[in-house]
């Protein structure tokens, strides 16, 4: 398998993985962990991915966090395009077995009414927050998690410590817009689940696309506002320095 091909594949993996603990704690376990034990799943999740895939394709399992990273030429646009693919087959996958475990609790499990952990506003959000206060949450706490991922993986901060910065912060986003959105700040983690509801889970799954990607591009920019932007990242020097150094040990 080529390096670029490993690192595809990794992300896939990551994303399943960051879905199927986040999703899945969420439809599976959320009546008995509450809206503290999903975020701090989707945190771990995340935590773990940084340092078992990080080395081999930075962990970005998100699209925002992959734009980012574009902007701020951590990554080459040959490689985001096929990082975005993997991401949301990732979580597409995730989201179908989620189905398949929910659907073996007594009485079954229909994604269409019970909502397999997707986003949405208005009548869909937790607590009803309406559709400008979804796509502000989006918005501002993406563009967070890209500030840290960004921040985090920086070659002045401490080796070794991105995984735990990333992860808290995931934490913490799921912890002010969980009832808000049911909090995507991740496009591939909203069109997996998306996609088996169907109905108003596809119909507002644009804000979920939108507000992440703005968000992704907000925070590159103030990242390069307060940063020295690292020097461009081709696809030879990314080869010889992920084992190694911190460079694109991101994550999303």
């Amino acid at each position: 398998m080529s390096g670029e091909s490993r690192k595809y594949v990794a992300e896939l993996v990551g994303t399943f993985v960051l879905v199927l603990g986040g999703v899945g704690t969420a439809v599976l376990a959320g009546e008995f962990v509450g809206a503290l034990g999903v975020a701090l799943a989707f945190g771990l999740a995340l935590l773990a991915m940084v340092y078992v895939i990080g080395p081999v394709s930075g962990c970005h399992v998100n699209p925002a966090v992959t734009l980012g990273l574009l902007l701020t030429r951590k990554i080459e646009p040959r490689l985001a395009g096929g990082y975005v693919v993997a991401q949301v087959v990732g979580a597409t996958l995730a989201a179908g077995l989620i189905w398949i475990i929910a659907a073996g609790a007594p009485g079954g499990y229909d994604p269409s009414t019970a909502g397999l952990g997707a986003n949405g506003y208005g009548d869909n959000s937790p607590a009803g927050f309406g559709l400008l206060a979804g796509l502000s949450s989006e918005i501002a706490l993406t563009a967070l998690l890209v500030l840290v991922v960004l921040g985090a993986t920086h070659r002045s901060s401490p080796v070794g410590f991105a995984g735990v910065a990333i992860g808290l912060a995931l934490v913490l986003i799921h912890l002010v817009s969980i009832p808000v959105t049911n909090t995507s700040v991740n496009p591939a983690r909203s069109i997996g689940p998306a996609i088996f509801v169907g109905g108003w889970a596809m119909t507002q799954l644009w804000l979920f696309i939108v507000g992440p990607l703005i968000g992704g591009a907000l925070g590159a920019l103030v990242y390069r506002g307060i940063h020295v932007v690292e020097e461009e990242i081709t696809a030879e020097t990314a080869e010889r320095a992920l084992p190694d150094e911190q460079v694109e040990r991101s994550a999303a």
